[in-house]
């Protein structure tokens, strides 16, 4: 018999990390389209505190009690009626939609045509790491940039969540990668695959030229002085504000904006990447789902390494 409640780590109104409460909650209930999946690992995300302020409330369709948490690693074990291609006890990992209740938790219901057979190769946290930064790199860069062999792209913050993936995925698509970081993760970004870092405690991105794309994770003035960089006919891609018309006009540049959605088929495409050791994985720190306010306070930081991650189960 299926238990009636689980853990989950919710909000019941917007605010600080003091809203984040550890409790009881009522056993996520699958439609007919949807699998039940039992959490291993989750990781934190910026989005996840975005939500928690109240800041994207505007956009985003949430109702309280909400559970945030929106990247998973776990296995299966209940299958909606309409279901074929699930089975109980399979690996899965994804990034559910985020307008529905998230993977804070010990249990998620999620739609089956959202997840993705979890790497094989590679553990649960390791797996709970990859999805949201992963699509948002393969979105913005693949998608919406369209990056080529042999263009010149400067990544925004390297050694971060999302930039760890996009200076892999941009290499594996024969660019010219540059990217900023600070003086502590230089190594770690020429590992990934970097061709050129600018420490941005030493020197100023902003005097580069003939960039094909800049791909923008950090908004605001970063977001302002990359214009500059670069050649007309290039592109500008933010996963944080839709960069101006006016600014890209100057330069002659086109403004994109991507705001990740979930996708199977991408996952499928990045496990098989993953599993083919062409894509490392980099994991900043590990917390317990009890600890989530910690690993808030982590990734609010803006100082982290790769992904946090919360171990759920063992």
């Amino acid at each position: 018999m299926m238990q009636n409640t689980h853990k989950a780590v919710r909000i019941h109104q917007f605010g600080n990390a003091e809203v984040l409460a550890y409790e009881d909650a009522p056993m996520p209930v699958i439609k007919a389209d949807e699998v039940l999946v039992k959490i291993h690992a989750s990781s934190i995300n910026p989005v996840d505190w975005k939500v928690r302020e109240g800041y994207l409330k505007d956009f985003l369709p949430h109702t309280f009690p909400l559970t945030l948490g929106w990247d998973f690693a776990g296995e299966i074990v209940a299958v909606g009626s309409d279901v074929r291609n699930w089975n109980l006890g399979a690996a899965v990992y994804a990034r559910p939609d985020i307008g529905r209740d998230g993977a804070y938790a010990e249990y998620i219901a999620v739609r089956a045509n959202e997840i993705a057979a979890k790497p094989t190769s590679i553990n649960w946290q390791q797996a709970a790491a990859v999805p949201l930064v992963a699509l948002t790199a393969w979105q913005s860069l693949y998608e919406g940039a369209n990056v080529q062999a042999g263009e010149r792209v400067l990544i925004h913050a390297g050694a971060g969540g999302v930039g760890t993936f996009a200076i892999q995925l941009a290499k594996l698509r024969g660019a010219y990668v540059i990217t900023t970081t600070s003086t502590k993760n230089v190594e770690l970004v020429k590992a990934l695959g970097a061709d050129e870092v600018i420490d941005y405690t030493q020197n100023d991105f902003s005097t580069l030229r003939d960039i094909d794309v800049v791909f923008d994770t950090m908004g605001g003035e970063i977001q302002d002085k990359s214009w500059k960089t670069l050649k007309r006919g290039g592109r500008l891609i933010s996963i944080i504000s839709q960069p101006s018309d006016e600014a890209a006009a100057l330069v002659g540049a086109t403004p994109l904006f991507c705001f990740v959605q979930p996708s199977a088929t991408q996952l499928q495409a990045l496990a098989e990447l993953i599993d083919a050791g062409k894509i490392q994985i980099i994991i900043d720190s590990v917390y317990a789902l009890k600890d989530i306010a910690a690993a808030h306070a982590k990734s609010e930081s803006g100082r982290t390494r790769g992904k946090i991650v919360i171990q759920v189960s063992e």
